[in-house]
């Protein structure tokens, strides 16, 4: 009798050196279902293979960006991965292993990103958010970007269940000083909103003299008058992609180098102290 082959994912499940259990065993987290519970009946798809912690290939060609996770980047180019990187990857294998290499996807109101790659939620079998399962152990950080920002609220709460375990990339505090950036790309910084203004391009908040925070007049509808009204003078903590203005002669006198936009009013959040 001639024997089925074995699914791509179930010889990675066997494979693993038990990822997953390492993880449920190493690193404290809550069910992410109890986060992000399954909003809908989604499509069912089959996973080809896993590119990174928040990238991964389906069976159909498409290529799908996980909503609401930033995960660690994986050195390519003769550059080193990113602390954690790796074993966000493993944990998503792992994850979609264990769901024998099917998954539920929701597709998220903007349904594809500059790249062309497909914007969705993923589940597993039993209905766990993959997202929030991640962000719940520490391997990847929570982003929020207009208009798929409906899970925002309960991937904020695994977040944060990770970061009150100092789980994962919250083992060490990850948070930059404004006045320590010192490169663009994604990152979390703190500092003091000195000034507010207004005007075509947007809102601009001035962080420590040394970065701007910009809300696009695209997404200004996104952000309630009230969310401005008490914020000089605060500490806050934000996060995003930070852009330099001096590449490519940006920089015009008088400006910061850099600038970081934001895409959702959680991406900014009030600190005491």
């Amino acid at each position: 009798m001639r024997m089925a082959k074995p699914s791509g994912f179930a010889l990675l499940q066997k494979k693993a050196p038990l990822v997953g259990a390492f993880f449920v065993g190493a690193i404290w987290h809550l069910p992410a279902q109890a986060f992000c519970p399954l909003p809908e009946r989604p499509q069912q798809v089959l996973v080809r293979n896993v590119v990174d912690g928040d990238t991964l290939r389906l069976r159909d060609g498409r290529s799908v960006r996980l909503i609401g996770i930033n995960a660690p980047e994986i050195g390519r180019k003769g550059r080193g991965s990113e602390p954690f990187a790796e074993a966000a990857k493993r944990r998503l294998q792992a994850l979609v292993a264990a769901s024998d290499g099917r998954i539920g996807l929701v597709l998220g109101a903007e349904p594809k990103d500059k790249y062309g790659r497909t914007l969705a939620h993923l589940y597993s079998r039993s209905g766990d958010n993959l997202e929030a399962q991640l962000l719940s152990e520490g391997l990847g950080y929570r982003v929020a970007i207009a208009p798929n920002v409906r899970l925002a609220g309960c991937q904020q709460q695994a977040e944060q269940a990770a970061r009150k375990a100092r789980a994962g990339l919250w083992r060490q505090s990850p948070v930059l000083r404004a006045r320590d950036v010192r490169q663009s790309g994604f990152a979390l910084i703190r500092g003091r909103i000195n000034g507010i203004e207004r005007n075509r391009g947007g809102v601009w908040l001035e962080l420590d003299d040394n970065l701007v925070l910009q809300v696009p007049a695209r997404l200004q509808r996104n952000f309630p008058t009230r969310f401005f009204a008490n914020l000089k003078g605060r500490q806050v903590e934000v996060r995003g992609w930070v852009l330099d203005r001096s590449r490519k002669g940006g920089l015009k006198p008088g400006q910061r180098r850099w600038v970081l936009p934001l895409t959702d009013p959680s991406m900014l959040a009030p600190v005491s102290g």
